[in-house]
């Protein structure tokens, strides 16, 4: 009752008034009919106050989003079922659910009433354009009652969560470097050991048994590893994500840098469904293997954002320190002659893919900026390639479907070339 007398409207404060006026009005003038009209002023309000009161403590809300995890651009839908568990119908409902910018505009319903003990249910759907995780929710409604005296506002709490992971672009079978299904001698082995089995070693988990923990390993890296027993055939591959924040341009979905996720996205998916053993470094915190699940590994991408202190030496240290022989796949933004020769370092000779992204391409740049930023990418571009790199270079309108053959082209090929023609195109 004393919460539905603080949602009063101003009409049901107006009552109230008159009410009071009316009351000593006949109290000085002796007119008990003004006196029975004041007491009808006050009843309303109150009555109404006591109705939603009662009828707002008695709602219930439950919730269902389905599916949890979607791809940018892909749909949710949003299901609500509204039951009223008290003895009286309610009034007029408002219902509004609280929504970030990034899902859309905040749905919002209105319904007359709902009967004793009725339920009615209210669906919507949001198709967000930007990765991230989100709260839908939680659920406010408005209850008035019909004559409007009274409004009170309730939110059920808690919401749900909303995972938008990058979008998926799906690839073909190409011949990746670094394959050891059947490739016989000339497969690349974890760890030179005789036997069947090759011995190699990985980071602690929550339930390992501690009597695999491998101390020389541990002392070495300075983290807790234990041995793993690999297949002689096992493909393993790392995949390497450039976050800093000065290597990317462009702002949004359309940005260099969600062209990049989405890439390392849709690769790790690809390999992992090709029978790779897949791990993703990137940053200064991400370091998540396949083995830990698929929706894990695009959890981490779903949050991930550009890093203005990220140090591109910190990466390439801690992806040699726990990579073993296997394809190493970079996504890389323009690199200094310093990190070109740090990058070559990574993974073992004739197994490195680099994706060279030119993220100026992303800017509307004058000629003579273009031309150096295309001349750069040839530069590292020819530096990789003498170290074995596969490299694939992009531009802003590249799709991944499109360039992901030339993957499997040899490091003298076609890819220095069309850098090379392409700088020299810029120059012209």
């Amino acid at each position: 009752m004393f919460e539905g007398l603080r949602g009063l409207t101003t009409r049901g404060r107006s009552f109230l008034a008159a009410a009071l006026a009316a009351a000593v009005s006949a109290v000085l003038l002796g007119e008990q009919d003004l006196l029975r009209v004041a007491v009808l002023l006050a009843v309303l309000p109150l009555l109404a106050a006591f109705y939603v009161g009662r009828t707002r403590a008695r709602l219930e809300c439950d919730r269902e989003v389905g599916p949890h995890r979607i791809p940018v651009g892909a749909s949710a839908r949003v299901l609500l079922r509204l039951r009223n568990v008290s003895r009286l119908p309610t009034g007029t409902l408002l219902l509004e659910d609280m929504l970030p910018y990034a899902l859309g505009s905040r749905p919002r319903v209105v319904l007359d009433r709902l009967g004793v003990h009725q339920a009615n249910s209210i669906a919507y759907t949001v198709r967000p354009e930007l990765r991230g995780r989100y709260p839908v929710g939680p659920l406010h409604i408005r209850v008035t009652d019909p004559f409007g005296l009274c409004e009170l506002t309730h939110s059920f709490a808690p919401g749900d969560r909303l995972t938008v992971v990058p979008r998926i672009v799906a690839l073909q079978a190409v011949a990746l470097p670094g394959n050891r299904a059947g490739a016989g001698r000339s497969r690349i082995r974890s760890v030179a050991v005789h036997g069947e089995d090759d011995t190699a070693t990985r980071e602690y988990r929550r339930g390992d048994d501690l009597r695999r923990v491998h101390w020389k390993s541990t002392a070495r890296t300075g983290e807790l590893m234990v041995r793993r027993e690999e297949q002689p055939g096992e493909n393993r591959a790392t995949i390497v994500l450039d976050t800093r924040a000065g290597s990317h341009c462009g702002e949004g979905p359309t940005a260099s840098f969600e062209w990049m996720v989405s890439a390392a996205a849709s690769i790790a998916v690809h390999l992992r469904q090709a029978g790779f053993q897949v791990r993703l470094v990137a940053g200064d915190n991400i370091d998540v293997a396949s083995e830990q699940g698929e929706g894990h590994l695009l959890d981490q991408l779903a949050d991930i954002r550009p890093e203005h202190r990220h140090d591109l030496t910190r990466l390439v240290e801690r992806v040699r320190r726990r990579t073993d022989s296997g394809l190493v796949v970079a996504l890389l933004g323009p690199l200094t002659p310093a990190d070109t020769e740090l990058v070559t370092g990574l993974g073992s000779a004739g197994a490195g893919v680099a994706f060279l992204i030119d993220s100026f391409s992303w800017l509307d740049l004058p000629d003579h900026a273009r031309a150096e930023s295309a001349q750069s990418l040839a530069d590292g571009t020819r530096v990789l390639a003498r170290r074995g790199w596969r490299i694939v270079p992009v531009r802003h309108g590249d799709d991944l479907a499109t360039i992901w053959p030339r993957v499997a082209q040899h490091p003298a090929g076609g890819a220095g070339r069309a850098v090379t023609a392409e700088t020299a195109g810029s120059r012209r």
